[in-house]
């Protein structure tokens, strides 16, 4: 809740998205306060919605105070409650004409809801709102101008679209309007820049070219400018100014690079996922692509984004006229070609400014200094800085973070370097830092600037770190504090000017010979290198990806010559044949699509940290893995002609063996099982594998993972204690049997045996597991018994698996839950949903650690016999057997003796035990002593999934001897994720939580007397039929509640035996 007494002055910058308020209602209080308005704010901030309502003393006389007026400024939404009365009230219209200004100067969004009045009243100032705006006409103390300005102001909000309310029900009105708030605050704003210096008299500047508050029309600007000016970072910041005023919204940032990458074709499936949600769309050609788009976009008001533009292709693709998108769309294009915007007939275009003195000096200052205060004896110099940078932003980030934490001599002296160099080779500048890094530094932002923008920087630190032999952590750290880097969304970040001046560098290595350039990842030089056999000892990394499906003819001694090569990757290029050599040097060797069966016969692997061959030829028939001594993953996804792994005890410092999808792998050799070192194996898709290795003894082994593979009869025994293992994967397997030796995965915390059906027993040892989490066993529907243990292993079994038990689906007997349940101690979800089981046995007393159990569709179970003392949690959907008896003892011992916070079960009606009182939405009663614990049901009238839909959340607010209202004192919420299908009404019983200390309340009751208490219902579920309140007997005298007609309806003690 926030009031006026919470706002605290703060600058509202709207495109950098820093709102202290989502939502700011103007309203006639005498009109909809203790009604509509208050049911929307409660609804609002019931969905988290931060929402300003101001002090109703604050409506008094004319003037708007500047906290308000702040209060405003700082909201993202203002929604306006046009009621029969609002213009009566000067305040409203002062109001209304601010929050118009706002509209105007600084792109808010309006909503208007019409409250019982026609909107054709408020814009024409019809009815009503004639007769108020002529009375302050009359009065002489009201400025004629000022009753025009609410006269414009009116018209301009009733012109606006919003909400329409005649009659019917306000909740669901309520409801459609939270819905359209919610879409709009909860739309992402994309990151504009760490210290936005100089950005909203540029953000207005594109704007006024945009016309955004023109309906009409489809309007097309261009943003262009040189490399490092702050293209990208203006059209993020337009985009979070006006994205709430448009239907769809997309962004698609490093077009250049992205359509080099990826191609034009996957640009557009990224365009049609943002705007129009098609996630699984998959496109043939850009002309397909183009006629989709077209269709798709055409009757939506759109904001498109395309950053970064570098040719027409890209343009006809992407937006290729404005009879794409529908009226009031907005395209905004960047790009460092003016040229580019002039053929395409873009008119409006924005030419990126530099900042200006004072502009600069304060980017200058929060990079150099972090602060807006210049160092005591800078001044000088930091203006020489400002002076020399010509109001670059990228040049005074760089120059700001390199002279950070530096002498004023160290200062004098980098810009004495700086200012040797011309201010138009904006590279040159860039190359001051560069030379400022240590020599493995510089190798990294060579090699990141070279191949790895974009990357995901756990891949970047893994091949960096492998190929270059040292960890690059702290490179990369110097990197960015030099601001060379940045990390973002955990992807490695780099300017465009940055990244050309590192290639460019590498390219100056030999301007005219690639083959001698340390590193190589232009498609073309590649391939002349390859195909011309001109590689050189100079070459350090290599990779190629080439776009187009096509293959390439070599004779595979390219790389014979390239003995320093300790990179190399190969990725959608397709050899006519496989390399003859391959270095000795090599640290990395991805090859995906690898043309050849076998590595080179006299490859020396000894270097060798990463191998990953997927989609590959690769069968190692013949070859054993002897030399790898170095190997830390080993990779081969997907490689159809492999049908055995061999031995592997030639690489003994394996961490990563990925063998997934092999659909033809039949054998994993023994070797794998005493990998000391392996700490990830995954086997899953492996559909013919049928020999593990009869042992296993892997102490550092973390997950195993051998989903799907349906041939695999027997699991392998355990031969030695493994504790670093956290999770095995067994699902959907050919699983017969699992051995007793399980046990021993000591350190497993997670086992999914889900639809293993042809496993018939599970062993005792699993129960033994010390750290086991989460037993999947969903749908293994042959499950009938526990195994007990032979020799060492005890035949009793400590209970020691923890939380979550799934056994769904799983057709459990009587007799096999009787011995299941003891092995269930410490479990504190059990799911035992389309079991076959008739009686939930008492022995089920014996979970204490049980919180929730779910008996859902158990269609056959009509006794329940016990429950756990700390249950809270019981859903019986579906369970028609149930006995009345077993309904009253499960309501009678989860009520009385475990305080459940929610039970669900087939019926209409409760037992009259139960002291009910019928909510009519409000409640009022008398009591004494203290607030009595209290009880929600009711019961909700179901049909077909009905299940699947509910979400329950009911809130009250409470008076106690008409003192201070206590908003949501009381709240109830619950939501069931899990859909079943049912015909039944079901009656829901929940527990009623105080949201705030009974302190509270004892402040504000009368000691050893009556109290009155009234309990307002605010926020309803929906599907209910009936809703009652309870008093719970055991943990309150019913003596000290009584009901106070007319109020309520004392239910009492209706006659409720039956069920139904």
């Amino acid at each position: 809740m926030a009031t006026m007494k919470d706002l605290k002055p703060r600058a509202p910058f709207s495109f950098t998205n820093e709102w202290v308020y989502d939502v700011f209602l103007s309203f006639r209080g005498e009109d909809t306060r203790k009604g509509f308005t208050g049911n929307l704010y409660n609804a609002l901030c019931g969905k988290g919605i931060n929402t300003f309502i101001d002090d109703q003393e604050l409506r008094k006389g004319e003037e708007i105070k500047p906290a308000l007026s702040m209060a405003i400024q700082q909201s993202r939404i203002a929604i306006v409650i046009f009621s029969k009365n609002y213009a009566s009230s000067t305040f409203c219209l002062e109001e209304l004409t601010k929050i118009m200004e706002c509209v105007k100067h600084k792109g808010r969004l309006v909503w208007p809801v019409f409250y019982q009045v026609d909107p054709s009243d408020v814009r024409h100032q019809k009815g009503s709102y004639a007769k108020s705006l002529a009375n302050h006409d009359r009065k002489k103390t009201i400025d004629k101008a000022k009753v025009k300005q609410w006269r414009l102001a009116l018209q301009e909000a009733g012109n606006l679209v919003g909400s329409h309310f005649k009659d019917g029900y306000e909740y669901k009105f309520i409801e459609k309007i939270i819905q359209e708030v919610s879409e709009k605050i909860h739309r992402k704003p994309l990151h504009v820049a760490k210290y936005p210096v100089g950005l909203g008299s540029r953000v207005q500047k594109v704007n006024s070219l945009l016309e955004v508050e023109s309906k009409e029309g489809i309007h097309m600007v261009g943003i262009y400018g040189m490399g490092g000016m702050g293209k990208t970072t203006l059209a993020c910041a337009v985009y979070n100014y006006i994205a709430d005023q448009f239907d769809s919204l997309c962004f698609l940032g490093d077009i250049r690079e992205n359509s080099m990458k990826r191609g034009l074709v996957q640009l557009q499936e990224m365009l049609l996922l943002e705007l129009a949600g098609e996630k699984d769309v998959k496109l043939c050609s850009l002309n397909k692509g183009i006629s989709i788009i077209k269709s798709r976009l055409r009757g939506k008001k759109t904001l498109l984004i395309l950053d970064d533009v570098d040719s027409l292709e890209q343009l006809k693709a992407l937006a290729g006229g404005l009879d794409w998108f529908g009226s009031g769309s907005r395209i905004i294009i960047t790009t460092r070609d003016k040229h580019l915007l002039d053929v395409y007939g873009v008119e409006k275009v924005y030419e990126v400014e530099g900042l200006n003195h004072k502009e600069a000096l304060q980017l200058f200052c929060w990079n150099a200094f972090k602060t807006l205060k210049i160092g005591r004896g800078y001044v000088e110099i930091s203006k020489r800085v400002v002076l020399y940078s010509k109001g670059l932003p990228l040049a005074v980030e760089i120059i700001g973070s390199d002279l950070y934490g530096k002498t004023k001599m160290e200062w004098k002296s980098a810009l004495d370097t700086y200012e040797k160099i011309p201010h138009e080779n904006i590279q040159e500048i860039l190359r001051v830092s560069y030379d400022g890094l240590k020599e493995f530094e510089k190798e990294i932002f060579l090699d990141i600037a070279c191949f790895f923008k974009g990357g995901k920087l756990s891949d970047v630190m893994n091949i960096l770190c492998s190929g270059r032999g040292f960890d690059p952590n702290y490179a990369i750290q110097v990197l960015i504090d030099k601001s060379l880097v940045k990390v973002d969304d955990y992807r490695v970040r780099m300017h465009d000017m940055i990244e050309d001046m590192g290639r460019e560098i590498v390219r100056l290595e030999a301007p005219s010979k690639p083959g001698e350039r340390s590193r190589l990842w232009f498609s073309k030089d590649i391939l002349h290198v390859f195909k011309e056999n001109k590689g050189s000892d100079k070459t350090e990394i290599i990779m190629l990806r080439l776009l187009k499906d096509k293959e390439v003819e070599w004779d595979g001694n390219a790389l014979k010559k390239m003995e320093n090569l300790k990179v190399l990757v190969i990725e959608k290029a397709h050899f006519s044949r496989g390399p003859n050599h391959l270095p000795k040097s090599l640290r990395v060797l991805k090859w995906c699509d690898y043309p050849e069966s076998s590595l080179p016969v006299y490859f020396d692997p000894k270097k060798l940290v990463i191998l990953d061959l997927s989609l590959s030829c690769i069968t190692f028939e013949n070859q054993v893995i002897m030399k790898f001594k170095s190997l830390r993953e080993m990779k081969l996804s997907g490689c159809q002609s492999l049908k055995q792994v061999p031995d592997m005890s030639g690489a003994p410092n394996l961490k990563k063996l990925h063998l997934d999808s092999c659909k033809n792998l039949v054998e994993v050799h023994d070797s794998v099982g005493f990998l000391e070192k392996l700490e990830d194996l995954n086997l899953n898709r492996c559909t013919s594998l049928s020999v593990l290795p009869h042992g296993i003894n892997l102490p550092s082994l973390k997950t195993m993972s051998l989903r799907n593979c349906t041939s695999i009869k027997i699991f392998p025994e355990i031969l030695d204690k493994m504790e670093n293992i956290t999770y095995l994967g067994l699902s959907d397997t050919g699983i017969s049997e699992l051995p007793y030796s399980i046990g021993l995965l000591v350190g497993l915390a997670n086992l999914s045996i889900d639809r293993c059906n042809e496993l018939l027993e599970l062993p005792n040892s699993i129960f033994m597991l010390p750290k086991l989490k989460t037993l999947e066993a969903y749908s293994c529907k042959g499950l009938a018994r526990i195994k007990k243990g032979k020799d060492h292993w005890p035949e009793t079994t400590p209970s020691d698996v923890r939380s979550v038990v799934d056994f769904s689906f799983c057709h459990l007997s009587d007799e096999f839950l009787v011995t299941l349940l003891p092995c269930f101690h410490h479990v504190t979800n059990l799911s035992l949903d389309y079991s076959s089981i008739t009686i939930l046995p008492s022995c089920i007393n014996a979970c204490h650690s049980l919180k929730e159990l779910t008996l859902n569709n158990c269609t056959e179970l009509r006794e329940i016999r016990g429950l756990p003392p700390n249950i809270k949690h019981v859903s019986a959907i579906n369970c028609t057997s149930l006995t009345s008896q077993s309904k009253e003892m499960l309501l009678n011992q989860i009520l009385h003796n475990c305080g459940s916070k929610y039970i669900c079960f087939p019926g209409s009606t409760i037992p009259s035990w139960l002291h009910q009182y019928r909510m009519e939405p409000s409640l009022s009663f008398r009591f004494r002593n203290k607030l009595p614990p209290m009880a929600l049901s009711t019961m909700v009238v179901s049909g077909g999934c009905f299940f699947s839909k509910v979400r329950l959340k009911y809130e009250f607010d409470l008076v106690i001897n008409g003192s201070q209202r206590l908003t949501k004192f009381l709240h109830v919420r619950w939501s069931k994720a899990n859909a079943f299908d049912t015909n039944l009404n079901h009656i829901i019983l929940l527990e009623l939580r105080l949201k705030a200390s009974l302190d509270m309340t004892g402040k504000l009751c009368i000691k050893n007397g009556w109290n009155h208490a009234e309990i307002s219902l605010t926020n309803k579920g929906e599907y209910m039929k009936w809703m009652r309140l309870h008093v719970w007997e055991q943990k309150s005298n019913t003596a000290d509640v009584h009901a106070i007609y007319p109020d309520v309806a004392i239910e009492g003690k209706e006659k409720c035996h039956t069920w139904s």
